[in-house]
């Protein structure tokens, strides 16, 4: 199943090799909530702004740097050109920062928190937007398939990655588990093993 809404030219090689400064010599914090529509990064990030955290959503700084394409018409979606816009933005130096986007796991980030969500959950969450159906059945798959993984892995991503099911944590629960994380100095497992005890809906029942 292809990424969705990536597009424009090939990542070039400072893209694809990201070189994360280590967090406790940059005095910032600066993280991707990250996820499939519909699992609840936006209720995250409203609590992190909440919490002290300057939040920026990846639509808005994509069309800072021209990076944003025209809306489809029909699915209401604006391509981000994530590749360019990688390239492009720099981050803040320092304090509490996070990016609020589907893809912007793929920016020079010092963590990623990965939000999932049981693909059944999601297919209600998404039919309640009143996404068209295609739209709707893409992004099931996409969350089945844990489609994010697979870009982590294909694009050799190699940042600490926090891993929450958001279909079973609630946004207050979520908050605190994200904040000792960076207390903790985002301990995580080396990427590849990380990606092998990951959540696997193949395996589990419906909610």
């Amino acid at each position: 199943m292809e990424p969705l809404l990536i597009c424009g030219r090939e990542p070039s090689p400072p893209f694809r090799y990201q070189r994360h400064r280590p967090v406790a010599m940059t005095k910032r914090h600066l993280l991707a909530v990250s996820g499939t529509p519909g699992v609840g990064k936006t209720q995250l990030c409203q609590r992190l702004e909440q919490a002290g955290w300057a939040v920026r959503s990846l639509a808005a700084l994509a069309e800072e740097h021209g990076c944003l394409g025209d809306t489809d018409e029909v699915d209401g979606a604006a391509p981000i050109d994530i590749h360019r816009l990688a390239d492009e933005w720099e981050g803040p130096e320092t304090g509490l920062h996070a990016v609020d986007g589907h893809l912007a796991h793929f920016l020079d980030v010092d963590g990623v928190v990965l939000l999932r969500c049981h693909p059944e959950t999601l297919r209600q969450r998404l039919e309640g937007r009143r996404y068209p159906p295609s739209k709707v059945q893409a992004n099931v798959e996409w969350e089945l398939m844990a489609g994010h993984w697979s870009e982590l892995l294909e694009f050799e991503l190699d940042v600490p990655v926090l891993e929450l099911d958001a279909g079973v944590q609630d946004t207050a629960s979520l908050l605190a588990t994200v904040i000792d994380w960076v207390d903790g100095g985002l301990v995580s497992e080396p990427l590849e093993e990380a990606a092998l005890s990951a959540i696997d809906w193949l395996e589990q029942s419906p909610p």
